[in-house]
């Protein structure tokens, strides 16, 4: 076993995964310290390097494209304060940063680990229930369904409409951007059946970000919901998602579905395609991938 302890967090290797621990050190970004322990499979691993400075170093790892939600849902706009991926590492500790690196190095390359692109998450979204104030309003997540309620500092014509509830069969996509200089950022929803080109300060599906202590808090909210998204390299027939679409995390068979869970989310792709949600194209796939469970 392999381990680094600093303010910043410690890392340990155990031969099969890293896992990533926050530091309490002050210097810490609320996001990590939110998001928590992280475990990382080693074959989630595209590799890892030791950057050298005059008073501290920084240890570093990149994953496989596609492995975690966090990175997908963020597009790698995480400023490197909050990305839970970078150890900082005092001078007097690099000989172990070096050792460090040299054993995960060694096990990759011992695993025959490729550092391609893969087609499921191999890291675990952020825990749920989840939520967060930040911005213009707060997004909730229960695993079925994210909640929008909108602040006094909300543009009157988007607080009109009230609260949001976005059912997770509803969610085509999920975005979070930071705020840059003079950009505001955001959290942004794609809905199905109701696209919009509206900027995120009148869009409802939208939190308006303004580069606040909190703003980072909305990327774990949406890493958890494209958690259990269908991953981008799925096939056509599993992009219609819903609320049993969990991150597969390791080699186990699934459990055999709920008879009645399955007839009730027949029930509701019905509503959902009644009421035009759902295209005829969207509710026939949907139909086919529950009906083969039944």
């Amino acid at each position: 076993m392999a381990e680094i302890i600093q303010k910043d967090g410690t890392w340990t290797f155990d031969g099969d995964a890293l896992h990533l621990t926050p530091g309490r050190d002050k210097s810490v970004s609320l996001l990590r310290k939110t998001l928590g322990e992280l475990t990382v499979p080693l074959g989630a691993l595209a590799g890892i390097s030791f950057e050298q400075g005059k008073k501290s170093g920084r240890l570093k790892l990149r994953l496989r494209e596609g492995a975690d939600p966090l990175l997908q849902a963020t597009g790698g706009k995480l400023a490197e304060p909050n990305d839970p991926y970078q150890l900082a590492v005092d001078s007097d500790r690099y000989g172990v940063a070096e050792y460090f690196v040299d054993e995960i190095r060694n096990a990759l390359l011992l695993d025959q680990v490729p550092a391609t692109a893969v087609d499921r998450y191999l890291v675990q979204g952020p825990s749920v229930p989840l939520s967060v104030s930040a911005g213009d309003g707060t997004a909730s997540f229960d695993g079925e369904r994210v909640r929008l309620e909108w602040n006094w500092k909300t543009e009157e014509a988007k607080a009109a409409s009230g609260p949001r509830t976005l059912y997770f069969a509803d969610i085509q996509s999920v975005e979070w951007h930071p705020a840059i200089g003079l950009e505001n950022g955001c959290l942004r929803f794609t809905v199905r059946g109701a696209p919009t080109k509206a900027p995120p300060k009148y869009d409802p599906n939208s939190i308006e970000l303004w580069g606040f202590k909190k703003d980072p808090l909305m990327a774990l909210i949406a890493a958890a919901v494209q958690a259990r998204l269908p991953h981008p390299s799925a096939s056509v027939e599993d992009r219609v998602p819903t609320a049993s679409n969990a991150p597969a995390q390791d080699a186990e068979p699934p459990a055999e579905p709920d008879h009645d869970a399955l007839l009730r989310r027949l029930r509701e792709l019905g509503e959902l395609h009644k009421s035009g949600v759902l295209t005829d194209e969207e509710f026939t796939l949907a139909k086919q991938a529950i009906l083969k469970h039944l």
